[in-house]
C-alpha cells in the first residue's frame, strides 16, 4: 500500500513538471493536464484516476511545490535571528522566489485561479501558503489574531506575486516591505479588515497576473 502511494504521490510529480512546460502554450486547462499526463506514458484513464479534478488538483500540486521549496529554503535562516519584520519579509520574498522560477506555467494558473468558480481553491491555496510562513516565523496564535495574520499575509503573496510578475522583483519587494509596515501596526489594520477584503484582493491580484 505504501509503495502505491509513493508511486502515486512520485508520478502526481511527473504530470506536474509535464504540464509546466505545455501550460504556457495550452493554458490550464483538461486538454492541457491529459496531454501532460500522455507525455508522461499513462493513458487518460490512468491520468484521471490520478488527478480526477484535473487542472484543479494541478492547481493545488503547484501551490504546494513552491510552498515546499520556499520552506526547504527558509531552513537554512533560523527566524529566532531576525526581527518579526524580517521573518515575515524572508518568507515572503522567498514564496515569491519560487513561484517566479514557473513563471509562464505561473501565468496560466493564476489565469485559471481568477474565475469565479475557482476563487475558493484560490483563497484556500493563499491560506496554506501563508499559514505555512507564520508557522516557520514562529507564530503561535490560536485566537482571532491566528485568522487575521494569515488573511492579510494571503493578501500580500497574492499582490506581491502580481507585482513581481508585471514589474520585476525589486518593484514587488517594495510593496511587500510597505504592507509589512502595515501588519507591524497591527491593531490599526485589524480594525480596518473586512471580511470581504482578501476575496477582493485575491480576485484583483489573479485578474492582473492574468491579463496583465
Amino acid at each position: 500500500m505504501a509503495h502505491e502511494t509513493d508511486w502515486a504521490e512520485a508520478t502526481e510529480q511527473q504530470i506536474l513538471d509535464a504540464a509546466l512546460n505545455l501550460a504556457p502554450a495550452q493554458g490550464w486547462t483538461w486538454p492541457m493536464v491529459r496531454a501532460a499526463g500522455k507525455a508522461c506514458g499513462l493513458s487518460v484513464a490512468e491520468t484521471e484516476l490520478l488527478v480526477p479534478h484535473g487542472p484543479a488538483d494541478l492547481a493545488a500540486l503547484l501551490s504546494r511545490r513552491h510552498d515546499a521549496a520556499a520552506l526547504e529554503r527558509l531552513a537554512g535562516t533560523d527566524p529566532k535571528s531576525l526581527k518579526i519584520r524580517e521573518r515575515i519579509r524572508a518568507g515572503v520574498e522567498t514564496r515569491l522566489d519560487a513561484a517566479a522560477a514557473d513563471e509562464g506555467a505561473v501565468r496560466r494558473w493564476a489565469g485559471y485561479l481568477a474565475l469565479p468558480t475557482r476563487i475558493p481553491l484560490a483563497i484556500k491555496l493563499l491560506w496554506e501558503s501563508a499559514d505555512g510562513l507564520w508557522r516557520w516565523a514562529g507564530d503561535t496564535a490560536t485566537d482571532e489574531n491566528h485568522y487575521s495574520k494569515r488573511a492579510i499575509l494571503s493578501g500580500i503573496l497574492v499582490s506581491g506575486l502580481a507585482i513581481r510578475l508585471a514589474s520585476g522583483k525589486a518593484e514587488a519587494m517594495a510593496f511587500v516591505d510597505s504592507r509589512i509596515e502595515n501588519v507591524m501596526a497591527y491593531e490599526k489594520w485589524k480594525a480596518g479588515l473586512k471580511g470581504g477584503d482578501l476575496l477582493r484582493d485575491v480576485a484583483a491580484a489573479l485578474g492582473k497576473m492574468r491579463y496583465g
